[in-house]
């Protein structure tokens, strides 16, 4: 069953980093476009989908050997002095919670009643840090903590 919901996690990441990429460019493509029902929907499908990945990734974190297990059984200068436990038991998930919580203050701001542009504008700010943060926390298999584990 964890490696089922692995695969999912792994799978959903795309959709999370195409739907936050159509967010992000849509905003900084849309001059003086008025922000329309597309815009409020593109920023809620990538909200519910990473909150979704939340969820997956707190069940992952408190299952698996790497999270939860891993702060328990070893000590913190154990963890903090190996790149691959600090990664997954600390870094990417505070990572993902930061980039979550700019997605959603993004989607505060798509609903407030201001000027389309400053709307715009704030989606892009708070969706491209959101997506910054994503890139740099994921366990790409190039970096030390994702070697071995693909592109899927």
């Amino acid at each position: 069953m964890y490696n089922v919901i692995l695969h999912l996690h792994s799978g959903l990441r795309w959709v999370v980093l195409l739907l936050l990429l159509i967010v992000v460019f849509r905003s900084a493509t849309a001059g003086k476009r008025p922000f329309n029902s597309t815009d409020k929907k593109y920023g809620l499908f990538a909200m519910i989908v990473c909150d979704i990945m939340l969820l997956i990734g707190i069940y992952q974190w408190v299952a698996g050997s790497l999270g939860l297990s891993n702060l328990q059984n070893n000590s913190m200068k154990d963890i903090m002095q190996n790149a691959t436990l600090r990664f997954f038991s600390i870094e990417h998930p505070i990572g993902m919670l930061i980039a979550i919580v700019m997605v959603h203050i993004g989607r505060i701001y798509s609903k407030k009643n201001l000027p389309d542009a400053v709307k715009h504008k704030r989606i892009l700010l708070f969706f491209g840090l959101a997506l910054l943060i994503i890139l740099v926390s994921l366990p790409w298999p190039f970096r030390e903590a994702g070697v071995g584990r693909g592109w899927y």
